[in-house]
Parts: structure tokens; C-alpha cells; sequence
């Protein structure tokens, strides 16, 4: 098996295709196969001319990147930025905490990763035979959503929903059954919003002949029936959260048998059945530095992809709840613009109803709603919080990503929050006109994308947009049911309930 914490490669090699201040260019002499507007898929190597003349034509709306180039590192951000991000804090000392601090929930492998220097770590052959599965993902140009909104600019977007749970989180998920299985390690608990993560989780555990055991936030449980059967399907037990599983979880059913639950508490539900056994690790699906390493993959396809046609983005866009897939998408990009190579706009989208980054405060705080996980330091609406039931469920947390945070407090990315209502519009739209019903978690992204296609319409620049779309939303549709048939609403954070909900957060110097 290939080291977990590899050694920083050649200059000519970290990328698998060229340095990492090499022009985005030196991609061009990749293969590529596009499917253009015939049908027909071209896979032949193309030499850099033959592409160039191939962007002229303009006539795809494919781009496949073939399996043999597939990424084999993953890339960490870290190293390259400004200044690195504040640890995370022992709760109890409020010392920086280390790997012996984590040990109880997770394995070494991604303990290492998750406090690693190094710019890349290599992508095990056992991650990548399953990986192999549905990677490398599609790029699309949204051609038809373009005429639709006859805009000037050029929208891409990067299809995570070819996976086999239907979504990005695989990508991670695979990675961590991995490393636990080859740590010993029989059995995985976690939490889950929608249920793309648990259901990424269950898949992975079943490649590994793992158990799998999901706390699913109640109202998505209520809401997405089928993704439990999803979950079952690949083996694992299933439970809504709030549940009578936990001591934690039935003291909040008591005070309240309704209660609509939040991804804060399944984690922390999650995490006290692993903790009380040392043959179950806890498995995080977004927020941690080693979630966002694995997610990776998604950008560095999406770079050679992209040179492939010869575009570079103007601007970047991806939903963003715990930082999972707008990380995997855009620290890739970021490592091009720090270098100099490229010069995008990286915007978050954030949903109105639970807007960490545009109305959180960045300080730390706990992960969880039961103050059992490290003190991290991110843009945070309380660990309190209980946001409405909106049908993004994945986007359903209080916290982001402290990488995210502390890339955003550098002024390196911006932020929006937009309203479900708006989200949903954009992805009818979408969907009558790519095809692809989403989840409801991209079409925040796929919003942003359209108001700033329509924005160039305005101006008459043209620009090219970039997001990925993260997942389909085919066990979603009672979502779809409602904005239809006008029931969707949308909810307002008051500054009231997120004062209430910020005093709980621990006052540190």
C-alpha cells in the first residue's frame, strides 16, 4: 500500500501532469475524449494545436477525461496558503489538540492526513480500484441552459451524480473505509443529513465488508424516506436522530417528541456509540481537513478537463454546508491562482435559512450540539443552533469547515446566502433543460451560476462559470412536489434567534 502521509513529489510530478507553477496549458497534451453535438466521442490523443482548434469549434458538451488519467494524489491546500488555519482546540485543556487527542474516533491513517504538511498524498491502490467505479466524473458544458437564458457566458458544470450513492461524498467515503479496515477497525458510525453521506458510507462500508450505523437528522428521515432503504440496501442500520438509541438523543425526545434534529446532534449521537468501543471509529462525511483532502479529486480532474477545451474559469461556484464539495472543487483552482496561473473568482453559496460564512462569527466552537468533539475554529451560527427544515439537508449545519473559514477570513473566497425558493427555480430550469434533476444542496450553486450568466446577458461579457453539481435529486422529489405545487417556503434567520443561539459558544481569549 502506498505510505498514508507520502513524501512531497518532483517538481515534474506533483500533479501527476506537470509542476505545480507549471502553465495549466502543459495540460493540453493530455487525452481527452468529448462527446460533441452528433453523438460522436473522439479519444484519440490531440495534440495542443488540434485542441486549441477544438475550443474554436465549439461544438461539445462532454468532456471525459479516460480512466487512465485519473488523479493518483490528492491535494492539500494548506501548505500553500498565506498563513496556516488555527488548530483545533482540546476542549478540556484548550491546548491545541494532537493525533492522541483524535485516536478514539478515528484511525491513524487519516489522523496523519489531517495534520499533514505535505502538498499531496498519494491515493492508495485500494482507494483507487474502487474509485475506478464512476471516476473520473464528467465535465458538462450547459449549452442548452445557456440558450435558455441567452446569455454570453459559458456555464461547466462538474457531474458528481454518476457515483454509485448518487453523489460526491463516495469520494471520501471510500478513503476512510479504507484506512479504518486497514487498521482493523470492524464497524463505522456517523451522521447524516439528506442521506448522501450515509448512503456514500454504507456503499464504502460494504466494499470493505464493514457495519455500518447511521443517525440520520429526523426531519430529512421524514422527508427522504427512500434514502433509508438506500442505506439498508448496502447493509447498514439506519436510526432518525434525535433517536431512543442514545441517552443524549432521548433527553432532547423527551423535552420534545417532535424534534426536527440537526446534523450537530447526530453527530454527537454518533459519536458516543463510537467512543464507548475500541472496534468502532466515528466517520465524518465534510468539515475536517482529511474529508476536504479526499474531495480533491473532483478539482484536479476538473483542471485537466477543462485545459483539455482550453477554458480557464472566470468564476467558481459551489454550494457550501460542512465545505466538502465546494473544497473538493476549488482548492485546486486556488493552488492555480496562488501560483499565479489563473485568476477566478471563488464564490461560496450558502443557504439563506443557515448562513455560517455571511452571518456566523469566526471564532471557535464545538462541532457538536453536545460539546463532545475538539474546539474548532470556524464561522459558526452555536452549536446550538436547530436550523428550519429546508430540503437541503446537507447544507443543514452550523458550523463550516475551518479550512473554508480560514480561507474566507484570508479573502481568498466570497460568499452568498440564497433563499430555497430561488434555489428551486434555478433548478427547474436547469432540469428542463440539461436534463439532470439535482439534489437540492448544488442548486444553490446553480442559482448563483444563473444570476451571474444573466448578469453577463446585462453586460454583454463573457464570462465562464464553473460548479459542480454534486449529486441528483431523484430521492428528493417530494421537494420538487412542493415547489410545484407552491408549498416550498422560505425561512428568515432572525437576529434575534441567532444572537439566542451564539451565546451558548465558549468565550475564549
Amino acid at each position: 500500500m502506498p505510505p498514508v502521509g507520502a513524501q512531497r513529489p518532483s517538481e515534474q510530478t506533483q500533479l501527476g501532469w506537470g509542476g505545480r507553477n507549471a502553465p495549466i496549458e502543459a495540460v493540453a497534451k493530455r487525452p481527452v475524449s468529448v462527446a460533441n453535438k452528433s453523438g460522436a466521442s473522439v479519444g484519440a490523443p490531440l495534440s495542443t494545436p488540434q485542441r486549441k482548434d477544438l475550443a474554436m469549434a465549439d461544438d461539445y458538451y462532454r468532456v471525459n477525461l479516460p480512466e487512465s488519467e485519473m488523479p493518483t494524489q490528492w491535494y492539500n491546500v494548506i501548505p500553500d496558503l498565506p498563513a496556516p488555519p488555527p488548530p483545533p482546540l482540546h476542549p478540556g485543556t484548550l491546548e491545541p489538540a494532537g493525533p492522541d487527542d483524535l485516536a478514539p474516533l478515528f484511525p491513524m491513517g487519516l489522523i496523519l492526513q489531517e495534520v499533514s504538511g505535505d502538498s499531496h498524498i498519494d491515493i492508495p491502490g485500494g482507494v483507487i480500484d474502487v474509485l475506478r467505479l464512476w471516476r473520473p466524473s464528467p465535465l458538462f458544458r450547459a449549452r442548452r441552459l445557456e440558450q435558455a437564458l441567452d446569455t454570453p457566458a459559458k456555464i461547466f458544470y462538474k457531474y458528481e451524480g454518476v457515483s454509485p450513492a448518487g453523489s460526491h461524498k463516495p469520494n471520501t467515503a471510500v478513503a476512510q473505509a479504507f484506512y479504518n479496515h486497514s487498521e482493523g477497525v470492524t464497524k463505522l458510525t456517523t451522521e447524516t443529513g439528506a442521506g448522501q453521506w450515509g448512503s456514500a458510507l454504507a456503499f464504502a462500508c460494504a466494499q470493505y465488508e464493514m457495519e455500518c450505523e447511521v443517525w440520520q437528522v429526523a426531519a430529512s428521515y421524514r422527508q427522504k424516506p427512500y434514502r433509508k432503504t438506500m442505506m439498508e440496501v448496502w447493509g447498514a442500520t439506519v436510526h432518525p436522530s434525535p433517536s431512543q438509541v442514545t441517552e443524549y438523543g432521548r433527553s432532547l425526545l423527551d423535552a420534545d417528541p417532535d424534534h426536527p434534529g440537526s446534523l450537530g446532534i447526530a453527530i454527537s449521537e454518533a459519536i458516543s456509540v463510537a467512543a464507548a468501543d475500541p472496534a468502532i471509529r466515528y466517520s465524518l462525511g465534510s468539515v475536517l481537513n482529511h474529508v476536504i483532502l479526499h474531495q480533491t479529486i473532483i478539482g484536479e480532474e476538473a483542471l485537466l478537463q477543462l485545459a483539455m477545451v482550453g477554458e480557464t474559469p472566470d468564476l467558481l461556484v459551489g454550494c457550501t454546508g460542512g465545505g466538502s464539495n465546494f473544497g473538493g472543487l476549488a482548492m485546486p483552482f486556488l493552488r492555480e491562482k496562488l501560483a499565479g496561473n489563473m485568476a477566478p473568482v471563488i464564490r461560496c453559496v450558502e443557504p439563506a435559512a443557515c448562513p455560517s460564512l455571511t452571518r456566523g462569527e469566526y471564532r471557535y466552537d464545538f462541532g457538536d450540539t453536545a460539546c463532545t468533539t475538539p474546539l474548532l475554529k470556524m464561522h459558526t451560527l452555536g452549536h446550538g443552533f436547530i436550523p428550519e427544515p429546508i430540503h437541503a439537508g446537507g447544507l443543514r449545519y452550523h458550523g463550516m469547515s475551518p479550512l473554508i473559514s480560514h480561507v474566507y477570513e484570508l479573502g481568498l473566497t466570497e460568499a452568498v446566502a440564497i433563499d430555497q425558493t430561488e434555489c428551486f427555480a434555478a433548478a427547474l430550469q436547469f432540469a428542463r433543460t440539461e436534463g439532470i434533476v439535482p439534489a437540492p444542496e448544488p442548486t444553490h450553486a446553480l442559482a448563483a451560476a444563473i444570476r451571474e450568466a444573466v448578469a453577463c446577458k446585462e453586460s454583454g461579457e463573457s464570462k465562464t462559470i464553473l460548479t459542480a453539481l454534486c449529486g441528483h435529486g431523484h430521492l428528493d422529489l417530494a421537494a420538487y412536489e412542493d415547489y410545484i405545487a407552491g408549498a416550498l417556503a422560505d425561512f428568515d434567520l432572525s437576529d434575534e434567534a441567532l444572537a439566542a443561539s451564539m451565546q451558548a459558544v465558549p468565550a475564549l481569549a
